[in-house]
């Protein structure tokens, strides 16, 4: 099976930036200033600020009274039906004030987000959710 010129172009984009990776690890505030709420597009910031790398640091910032928290799914089926009942709850709806909650990608494998459990409106319909695929670091 032979790979489109688009899929060749992104491989070899991959792999370049990949070999460039900055030995320093980046600290990223999700939505940049607008922070971890209610219909922001995490997907176009995600986008607009990767590749990611091992040992980069993801700032979820919100406020407490906000109804918002953040977790980890455990696969793409999941963030994609924003299913939590396998989630794992990282972030408490009080945990993102101040300097926020801070996670590390620690493995070369995706890491699913969203903001949710019993009410998966904000994942939903508030596109509260973000996925990370972490390249290593090549120092």
């Amino acid at each position: 099976m032979a790979l489109s010129y688009n899929a060749r172009g992104f491989l070899l984009l991959l792999a370049a930036a990949s070999l460039l990776a900055a030995s320093e690890a980046r600290t990223l505030v999700v939505g940049g200033s607008e922070g971890w709420r209610y219909g922001f597009n995490y997907t176009d910031w995600a986008f607009q600020n990767s590749p990611f790398y091992i040992k980069d640091q993801l700032v979820f910032k919100y406020e407490n009274d906000s109804g918002y928290s953040v977790y980890q799914l455990p696969n793409l089926w999941s963030y994609i039906k924003c299913d939590f009942s396998k989630a794992k709850l990282l972030a408490s709806e009080t945990q993102g004030t101040g300097e926020g909650f801070k996670v590390e990608l620690t493995e070369w494998r995706p890491s699913y987000f969203a903001s949710g459990g019993k009410d998966v409106k904000n994942c939903k319909d508030g596109l509260m959710k973000l996925f990370a695929v972490p390249l290593p670091r090549w120092n």
